[in-house]
């Protein structure tokens, strides 16, 4: 998976979307701004959100951030791997996905960021 696979928020979350279901992680600028993270609070599986709520959070050396979901869903898996080696998304941000929905609106993907779109807000 690549930066041209995913669709953005501008908040830097991204959506990989298989068929009804998505994973969700954070964008290479984000973790190159980030920094080092040191820590995931992740959400439970059976947890739902709305689109654009705070499902969880990440902190690193420099900061803490909020993570937004980009579209309403259930979570159907926690990437539990970032638990002990949450730099792991420092090391491959679009490969190592924080979580997986199911997700509950699709049409909530055509407002979604296209690449092109997504760098020209940065």
């Amino acid at each position: 998976m690549n930066k041209h696979d995913v669709k953005y928020l501008s908040s830097h979350e991204w959506l990989y979307v298989e068929g009804n279901k998505a994973k969700v992680g954070i964008s290479s600028y984000a973790a190159m701004h980030l920094g080092d993270i040191v820590f995931f609070d992740l959400p439970k599986v059976g947890q739902t959100f709305k689109k654009e709520a705070v499902f969880g959070a990440v902190e690193s050396v420099k900061s803490a951030s909020d993570l937004y979901l980009p579209a309403s869903g259930t979570v159907v898996a926690v990437n539990e791997a970032l638990v002990t080696k949450p730099e792991l998304v420092n090391e491959d941000p679009f490969n190592n996905w924080i979580v997986e929905i199911e997700l509950s609106d699709l049409s909530e993907l055509n407002s979604l960021l296209d690449v092109t779109q997504y760098e020209a807000t940065l």
